[in-house]
């Protein structure tokens, strides 16, 4: 009898054990969708967004391209939230062809085409001016990897619709993405990805606006936070730049971290991947960006190419993937190894697939 008795106290332990051990976790799990769900709301509220603006635009504060689609025929919607961080504002430092540039932004800030910057048009124009990704997609409006602006209102600017949000995987509902391990979901969004062909012609296309950016007409820009999820590509497999937030003068990078105290190489970083050393002697960071655009670049498309890639050309490229991952900045004739290993990564995906009909 005490044989069973003992049994029965341990199933009924056993049994509570796990029925509390259940319950925290329903509610972790619900706390923690909660916050985030109750954040996501607070920070996209695109109705009252739109309510500022349409007021402002209505008592004549400003005016835009895009202002009537907006407030009046209200042609013009807002779809999903892409980000929900509350400021992304930087500023410019000195650029070359100031002129030229000039030019560009007066000739955008005319919204209505009339060959005059009406006052409201001027504060529209100015408070865009703030963003540092805006005035960089001006300066890439004829480079076809940036979105093409379509037009504007206040702070607010419209650019074309992009099929594809992210260079690879699926968008999932962000509880789903709560309860899925990140090693799972990295696996996960490989399988997410257009055929080979597709793959490379997009892979182009990212190469292609390194070189855009990489000592242009208005100075050196660096990619400071290279992910998937800031890269989209339309219906043609055309690459875009979706986020271009976190793409920064180089001047200005330096002005940023220089003299920043530290005490490792890991006290040195701007967004996600722009690194510099800490100066141990100093104990300050110093402004020499460790690694250049193409790096990190290759360092995203390295599986995203590897896998389903055609056996003849396998080996070299991995070869040349692997090159280019071990680029440094401060490596003597670092310029001319940047263009050779980014025209033969061109090269050779360009010839695989140029006589495909994906290309």
């Amino acid at each position: 009898f005490s044989s069973v008795l003992s049994k029965g106290v341990r199933f009924s332990y056993m049994r509570m054990k796990y029925l509390f051990i259940s319950w925290l976790v329903v509610f972790i799990g619900s706390w923690v969708m909660y916050v985030q769900y109750s954040t996501y709301t607070e920070l996209c509220r695109g109705h009252d967004c739109r309510k500022i603006i349409c007021d402002k635009y209505k008592t004549g504060v400003i005016d835009g391209s895009a202002c009537s689609s907006l407030c009046a025929k209200e042609t013009l919607y807002f779809g999903k939230c892409l980000s929900t961080k509350p400021s992304n504002q930087a500023k410019l430092g000195e650029q070359g062809n100031l002129s030229e540039l000039v030019n560009i932004i007066l000739s955008f800030a005319d919204g209505n085409k009339d060959g005059r910057v009406s006052l409201p048009e001027a504060k529209s124009a100015w408070a865009l001016l703030q963003l540092d990704e805006f005035l960089l997609m001006v300066m890439l409006q004829d480079k076809e990897h940036t979105p093409k602006l379509m037009g504007f209102c206040g702070d607010l600017y419209v650019i074309e619709r992009v099929e594809y949000t992210s260079l690879y995987g699926v968008s999932l509902p962000w509880i789903i993405e709560l309860l899925i391990p990140s090693g799972f979901r990295r696996s996960m969004d490989q399988w997410f990805t257009p055929s080979w062909p597709r793959k490379a012609k997009i892979a182009i296309g990212l190469l292609e606006f390194v070189e855009d950016i990489f000592h242009g007409p208005y100075g050196n820009f660096l990619m400071c936070d290279t992910s998937a999820k800031n890269l989209g590509y339309n219906d043609k497999y055309d690459l875009k730049m979706m986020d271009m937030r976190k793409i920064v003068p180089e001047m200005n990078l330096k002005e940023m971290i220089k003299d920043r105290p530290c005490e490792s190489d890991m006290d040195c970083v701007y967004g996600t991947d722009c690194r510099t050393l800490c100066d141990q002697s100093k104990m300050r960071c110093t402004t020499e960006v460790i690694q250049p655009n193409l790096a990190k670049v290759c360092q995203l498309l390295k599986d995203y190419l590897l896998r389903g890639a055609p056996s003849d050309i396998h080996e070299e490229l991995e070869k040349q993937l692997y090159l280019c991952i071990a680029l440094k900045v401060s490596a003597n004739q670092m310029e001319m190894e940047h263009s050779l290993i980014l025209n033969n990564l061109k090269t050779l995906l360009w010839k695989k697939i140029s006589h495909t009909t994906d290309s």
